[in-house]
């Protein structure tokens, strides 16, 4: 499972929608993006767009992945028009730090402001043991502090989800009797909601009842949904954009593979963490790269991780082969020590790991000379379909142009190679 957020803007677009379809609920949604890509930010071209901005007292606040804006002075309520243009302009690619993270802020979301008593906490989330819902009656900015009063309930894997469980949960919650029945079918949609569009968290906090139209309004939420459902769900997110994470701006390389994995069948994954890091990793499958970097920051060396890299699903060998050679570039570019490159993986199912090799084989070899000045060892371990072949065309390789490359079949621990490689750059051993 591959966790991405996405944006409010577009988190609440997909509630709202699957509501409507599945249950019949409609929220009623006003909601506006306000982006750098939006052309000229002014009163007159934002009245064009949205008519409502001039009809109604409006709520703005970033939409860029990060939490707390309201305790970071972020959020502008009860708003008129040109007071929302002066609060986006004056904040547009303006530079904050969040949590520790610096960024630049370049979306804004824009919604009609709701007068309200009454801030409910929902959350869903993916567990190992399940799906866990959670609810309280009193969601909001102190939430934390009053984290005693979140009730919650788990539907199991394979387990058939019941309205009743909704029901107790509200109960325990001491929901007003009145309110019952829309809580009930609200929170119940939205789990409906979270399946259908393979989501593995949506966070309210808050949502309150409109009581001139008798309906849920969510005034903050956080959605996140498994990437690996893209395309199960070309449809539900055909208007989803998959921003990098608050402070993070891809660079030339990572954009290239990203262009890759769009196109392929296969998963690319790449993302520089050091560039000046002495060990590089190029792993088959996700689950298998997480282990491989939490190795290698387990073991004391996270400051050396040049990157986290991923290739899964088969990928065809001229893929292997551009996303090898991409992430071989950027390994070979520090020169001052050693460096170790490790190509791992577990035990495939269906991927023919010489198939695999064979584009990764031409990739080192189109970089011999950089690898030689980078005083680059390579280690390898891999299993699974032909991987005897493989493994031995590697150990060939390097016969053939004088690099050192270890080779590892499945007797040998999966993170093994970790330390051999920690070892080279420390020792060149």
């Amino acid at each position: 499972m591959a966790r991405k957020k996405i944006r409010e803007f577009d988190g609440k677009r997909m509630i709202a929608a699957a509501l409507k379809r599945g249950i019949g609920l409609d929220l009623l949604l006003k909601i506006a993006q306000v982006s750098d890509e939006s052309g000229s930010i002014n009163k007159e071209n934002l009245l064009k767009l949205y008519p409502w901005f001039g009809e109604v007292p409006l709520v703005v606040k970033p939409d860029m992945l990060f939490g707390k804006r309201g305790k970071n002075n972020l959020v502008l309520l009860n708003a008129n028009v040109d007071q929302a243009v002066e609060f986006i302009l004056d904040r547009m690619h303006s530079e904050v730090e969040v949590g520790g993270v610096t960024g630049k802020l370049t979306h804004f979301v824009v919604e009609p402001f709701l007068p309200h008593d009454e801030e409910y906490y929902l959350c869903v989330q993916t567990q190992r043991e399940g799906d866990l819902i959670s609810f309280s009656c009193t969601g909001g900015m102190e939430i934390e502090e009053n984290w005693d009063r979140v009730k919650s309930v788990l539907v199991s894997p394979g387990d058939e989800f019941r309205s009743e469980e909704i029901h107790s949960l509200l109960l325990s919650a001491d929901v007003v009797q009145a309110d019952a029945p829309l809580l009930e079918k609200f929170v119940a949609g939205v789990y409906q909601a979270y399946v259908e569009n393979d989501c593995t968290l949506i966070e309210m906090n808050p949502f309150t009842i409109d009581r001139s139209q008798n309906t849920p309004a969510i005034l903050d939420v956080r959605v996140e949904v498994d990437g690996y459902a893209h395309f199960r769900q070309a449809k539900n997110w055909s208007h989803v954009v998959f921003p990098e994470s608050w402070g993070r701006v891809k660079d030339e390389d990572e954009r290239y593979i990203s262009s890759l994995d769009e196109k392929s069948g296969a998963s690319l994954k790449l993302s520089v963490l050091n560039p000046k890091g002495h060990l590089w990793t190029m792993v088959a499958g996700g689950g298998a790269s997480v282990i491989y970097s939490d190795t290698v920051v387990d073991l004391g060396y996270g400051n050396e991780l040049g990157n986290y890299a991923e290739y899964s699903g088969n990928p065809k060998e001229q893929e292997t082969y551009l996303f090898a050679k991409t992430l071989l570039s950027l390994a070979v570019v520090n020169q001052d020590k050693r460096t170790a490159l490790l190509i791992g993986g577990g035990v495939a199912n269906f991927t023919d790991v010489a198939a695999t090799f064979t584009g990764i084989i031409q990739a080192i070899k189109d970089v011999k000379g950089k690898l030689e000045a980078a005083k680059a060892k390579i280690f390898v371990r891999r299993g699974g379909p032909n991987y005897k072949t493989g493994l031995r065309l590697m150990e060939e390789l390097g016969e053939e142009i004088e690099i050192p490359i270890m080779v590892y079949g499945p007797e040998t621990s999966m993170t093994k190679i970790v330390e051999h490689g920690i070892q080279w750059i420390e020792t060149g051993v």
